[in-house]
């Protein structure tokens, strides 16, 4: 083992993997109740439902909670460390949903591309392999248990399917004639 792996000690991977769950955490719970409420200059479910109608998802006020309950959920999870890859999975899931928005669009979000939630869906994607350290409630609760490879997997791949299954139920507009 390097030098370098064996100064990392605990405490400090876990204050780490704090300030990362703080980070991605609440900004996609703010986002999230951008949506649902109309916090920080959202648009509420009013606004995001005509959104996501217009994007063929259909019932938009049906997808537009479905997505905030999503982004809002996941964040305070993450930042609570609660449910060890439970969070990071739902936010997976949504921001798989969120990309196939923007990937015609390129990569950099000036351009509407993926490059927010791809960087969103990483981070979920790290914090449901590493745990959510020490600091967190899963620790003080005792749920470590949660965080094992093989419930880690699954729950990310429950969040894929869950992505995957919003897009069999879209129905996008009919092209014109």
């Amino acid at each position: 083992m390097s030098n370098w792996a064996q100064s990392l000690d605990a405490t400090t991977l876990s204050l780490g993997l704090l300030v990362g769950r703080l980070v991605v955490g609440l900004g996609i719970a703010g986002h999230g109740s951008q949506k649902l409420f109309g916090w920080f200059g959202g648009n509420g479910l009013a606004g995001t439902a005509g959104y996501f109608e217009s994007l063929g998802y259909r019932p938009g006020r049906l997808f537009a909670t479905m997505a905030g309950l999503g982004e809002f959920t996941s964040g305070i999870l993450i930042v609570l460390g609660l449910l060890g890859p439970v969070g990071p999975a739902l936010l997976l899931s949504v921001m798989i949903v969120a990309m196939q928005q923007g990937y015609r669009n390129g990569f950099f979000a000036m351009n509407k591309g993926i490059e927010l939630p791809l960087l969103y869906a990483a981070a979920g994607i790290a914090l449901a392999f590493t745990g959510p350290g020490r600091f967190s409630l899963d620790s003080a609760l005792g749920l470590g248990g949660l965080s094992t490879p093989t419930v880690q997997v699954v729950a990310l791949i429950v969040g894929a399917a869950g992505a995957l299954g919003t897009f069999l139920v879209r129905r996008p507009a009919a092209a014109a004639h």
